[in-house]
Formats: structure tokens, C-alpha cells, sequence
């Protein structure tokens, strides 16, 4: 822990992971896809431990988007069994660890099953403070933005500001995202957190998913702490340029 904080400046108090890559690995490695998806799920569970040991506050894995629904019918079945048995699985740790759990997306559109045992999950784990971790699960981020729009126009609002659709998205208490991470080679963010990821600072890795290790994670964090985050502003070092003219 020592070494860390030595050489990380800074850690990002919320970071995003687009976990890509699953099914690219299963097909390198002669592997079906859920295999892919289970190794995945394995990574996932590090990621979380790993970023508690880093002092982050909040982690929000991309973990089913409103697109995803467009995959063979059997590897979603697979996926959301995958979900339930790891809540189970890991629910002990998750509450020993102090881990709060909540879910970002359209969720009631979920089946059943995996409804409940969401429920269950972030009833039971409601009042851990040590670390907050969110599954975005059947989400987008444009209909996210779009759902909160709708809310206010219930409202009867004229004029929608900022600060409107701030408070009106899933969570909107979960502070702004100030990293995003994703894996196996992709730069884009593929509707992920859209509206929250403005200033987001943004990190691509050619590393699968399955793959990912602390040592990746730990040089995106390395990477992140020696930047300068402006948000829209002048760097400090332009400042004193400035000043010394």
C-alpha cells in the first residue's frame, strides 16, 4: 500500500469500466463464449478488491447495455444466470467487505429472477459504507438522458437546466465518473455514462478483459494521476506562463 500512494499523485474517487473483450478471449483461447463471460465475471471480482486496496471510492462496471439484448438468445440466458449465482456466490464477501451495491440502468425490464435478486442485493447491502460499487445492467446512456427529460417535462417545466437533468438521472446522488477505463482495444464509449462522462478522463488498453491484471489497472491509474484535469479551463502550467510574462 505504501508504494502505491508513493506513486500515485492522485486516485480517482469514481471510476468506469467498459469490460470488453469476453468473447474475444473465449475465441483466442478455443474457448464458446460464456466460458469467456465467466472468466470475466472472475476478473470483475478482482477489479473490485483491487480498487478498494486503491482507495476508490466508487466502481461502476458496465456489465449489460440496452444493446446487448441483440445477442443470441442463449448467451444472454447465460449471462443473467451468471449475474444471479455471482450475487450469490459472493454475497458474504460483499457484506463483510462493506461493499454498498446498487444497479444503473432500466432494470425492471429485466427477467424476473435477476430483478429479485438485484433487489435483494442492494436491500442487503444498503447501509455498507466502506465502498461503492454499481452494475450498469440493461442501461444506456442516451435513454438514460432521455427517461430524465421525460421526468421533468412531467413536471410541467418550461425550460429544463443542467441541474434538471442532473437530479433526474438513475443515481443521481453517485458523483461524475473521473475515469474510464476499457479493455481489448476499442476507443469509443458505447453509450456509457454519457451525460456523466463529460470530463470524464478517458483510458484504453489493448488487454482483454479476461486478462486484465493489477498491473494494467494499476497503469491506468498511474496514467490518470499525471494528468492535469482542466474542465475546460487553462493548465496551471499556462497560468504561470502567464504570470511570469
Amino acid at each position: 500500500m505504501e508504494n502505491i500512494s508513493m506513486k500515485l499523485s492522485k486516485v480517482p474517487a469514481h471510476v468506469g469500466i467498459i469490460m470488453d473483450g469476453n468473447g474475444r478471449w473465449a475465441t483466442k483461447s478455443g474457448y464458446d463464449r460464456n466460458y469467456g463471460h465467466q472468466r470475466g465475471a472472475e476478473t470483475a471480482l478482482k477489479v473490485i478488491e483491487w480498487s478498494k486496496e486503491f482507495g476508490i471510492n466508487y466502481l461502476t462496471l458496465y456489465t449489460f447495455s440496452e444493446e446487448n439484448w441483440k445477442r443470441p438468445q442463449n448467451e444472454i440466458e447465460f449471462l443473467f444466470d451468471l449475474l444471479i449465482r455471482y450475487f450469490e456466490d459472493n454475497l458474504k464477501r460483499i457484506i463483510e467487505n462493506g461493499v454498498n451495491v446498487r444497479f444503473l440502468g432500466r432494470i425492471n425490464k429485466l427477467p424476473e429472477s435477476l430483478i429479485k435478486t438485484c433487489k435483494e442485493i442492494e436491500d442487503i447491502s444498503k447501509n455498507n459504507k466502506d465502498f461503492n460499487l454499481i452494475f450498469a445492467l440493461n442501461y444506456s446512456g442516451r435513454q438514460e438522458i432521455v427517461d430524465a427529460v421525460n421526468k421533468i417535462l412531467k413536471e410541467k417545466k418550461t425550460t429544463i437546466t443542467k441541474e434538471d437533468i442532473d437530479s433526474n438521472l438513475y443515481l443521481p446522488d453517485v458523483p461524475y465518473p473521473d475515469l474510464i477505463i476499457r479493455t481489448a482495444g476499442e476507443e469509443r464509449l458505447s453509450n456509457f455514462l454519457l451525460w456523466q462522462s463529460a470530463y470524464s478522463e478517458l483510458y484504453f488498453t489493448e488487454t482483454l478483459w479476461p486478462d486484465f491484471s493489477y498491473d494494467d489497472y494499476f497503469n491506468a491509474l498511474l496514467d490518470y494521476s499525471k494528468r492535469e484535469r482542466r474542465f475546460g479551463g487553462i493548465s496551471s502550467k499556462s497560468k504561470d506562463m502567464e504570470e511570469n510574462l
